[in-house]
C-alpha cells in the first residue's frame, strides 16, 4: 500500500519554560492579554508534520513518501530523511526561502504555546498531486500545511478518486470554516485531537452527528487518556500506554499517525492501529523532538506486548 504524505516540512524551535503559563493568565483581562515568558532551554531540531510522521512509518519499515516544499537551507535534513528510508524524490526545494520554522513554548504541564512561520511551505500551494505522476497512491495524508495547500489537494483527491486522511490539527485556527468542511466531508479516515474536534465543528458548522455519519473512520486523541475511534457506528476506546519518562510533547500527535498508519498499509485491526499508534508517540513523547526517538522493529513489538494481545498480528512487521 502506498501512502504519500502532504504536509508542512519544517525546523521546530524548541523552548522550555520552568512554570506553568496558567499561573500567569487572567481570565478577564484575555481580550488584552500581554505576556512574555523567559525561558531557559532552546533546541532546534527537525521538524513539520509530514517528515514526522514518515520518520516513525520508516522506523516500522512503511516506506512512506513526503510530498512537500523547503528552502535553501533544508539540504541536511533532506539527506538525513533519505538516510534512515524516507522518500524524497517528492519534496520541492524553493530557491530564495528559508526552510518553514515551528516555534514551541512548553511549561511544567506539557501545556504549549507555538507559532508557525511559512518560509517555503507558503509554495506548497503551487505543488500539485498531479506531480506524482505514474505513482498512483493508495491513500493520501493531508495534514497541517499551507491552508490553500490543503484545500487543493482535497479537491484533488476527490476529482482523481484518491482516498485521504484529512488531518488539519493547528490548520483549524487557520483554515476557513469553508475549507474545513470540504476536507472533512469527502474524507475517508479524519484524525483530530479533542481540542481539534470542538474547533472543527465550531468552525466548519457542521456537527458532530453529520461529520461521524460522513467519515467512515473518525480518529479523535485523548492525550494520556488515550484515544477513541468510530467506525461503523462504534466506537473504540483505547487507554494511552504508560511512558517511562516524559520529555518534549512536540510531534506526539504525529508519531500516533505514523503507528498507526503502518498498521493500516498492514491491513490490522483498527485497535491494533490505534496501539501501534499509542505505543509510537509515547516513543516520541520520551524523546527530545519529533524525531528523536529510535527503536528496532522488535523492540517495538516486544514493548507493544507488554500492554497489549495482536495474537500475533505484529508478525506482520518482522518480515
Amino acid at each position: 500500500m502506498t501512502v504519500v504524505l502532504t504536509g508542512s516540512i519544517a525546523f521546530d524551535y524548541l523552548m522550555t519554560y520552568p512554570g506553568y503559563f496558567r499561573d500567569h493568565i487572567v481570565p478577564e483581562r484575555l481580550d488584552t492579554i500581554s505576556l512574555s515568558f523567559l525561558v531557559d532551554q532552546l533546541e532546534r531540531v527537525r521538524g513539520g508534520t509530514a517528515p514526522n510522521i514518515a520518520y516513525t512509518m520508516a522506523l516500522l519499515g512503511g516506506k512512506p513518501i513526503v510530498f512537500g516544499t523547503v528552502g535553501e537551507d533544508a539540504g541536511e535534513y533532506l539527506s538525513w530523511l533519505k538516510q534512515v528510508g524516507v522518500d524524497t524524490r517528492f519534496i520541492r526545494t524553493i530557491p530564495g526561502v528559508f526552510t518553514a520554522s515551528f516555534f514551541a513554548n512548553t511549561d511544567l504541564a506539557n501545556n504549549q504555546i507555538a507559532s508557525f512561520y511559512t518560509g517555503a511551505m507558503a509554495h506548497a500551494r503551487d505543488f500539485s498531486l498531479k506531480e506524482l505522476g505514474d505513482v498512483r497512491p493508495d491513500l493520501v495524508v493531508v495534514s497541517p500545511n499551507d491552508p490553500v495547500a490543503m484545500d487543493r489537494y482535497v479537491a484533488e483527491c476527490k476529482a482523481a478518486g484518491l482516498p485521504y486522511l484529512y488531518d488539519p490539527g493547528q490548520q483549524v485556527a487557520r483554515s476557513s470554516g469553508e475549507e474545513l468542511a470540504r476536507g472533512a466531508q469527502g474524507a475517508h479516515l479524519l484524525f483530530v485531537n479533542e481540542y481539534e474536534w470542538e474547533l472543527l465543528q465550531k468552525h466548519s458548522g457542521l456537527n458532530a452527528e453529520t461529520i461521524l455519519n460522513t467519515v467512515p473512520i473518525v480518529v479523535i486523541t485523548l492525550g494520556a487518556r488515550g484515544v477513541e475511534i468510530h467506525v461503523e457506528g462504534q466506537v473504540i476506546t483505547l487507554a494511552a500506554v504508560p511512558e517511562r519518562v516524559i520529555i518534549d510533547p512536540t510531534g506526539v500527535g504525529d508519531a500516533f499517525r505514523g503507528g498507526f498508519l503502518v498498521g493500516y498499509q498492514l491491513g490490522l485491526s483498527w485497535k491494533v492501529c490505534a496501539e501501534m499508534g499509542s505505543l509510537a508517540a509515547v516513543y516520541c513523547l520520551e524523546a527530545k523532538g519529533p524525531q528523536a526517538h529510535h527503536y528496532t522493529v522488535a523492540e517495538f513489538v516486544e514493548r507493544y506486548r507488554q500492554y497489549f494481545d495482536d495474537q500475533g498480528a505484529l508478525d506482520a512487521l518482522m518480515k
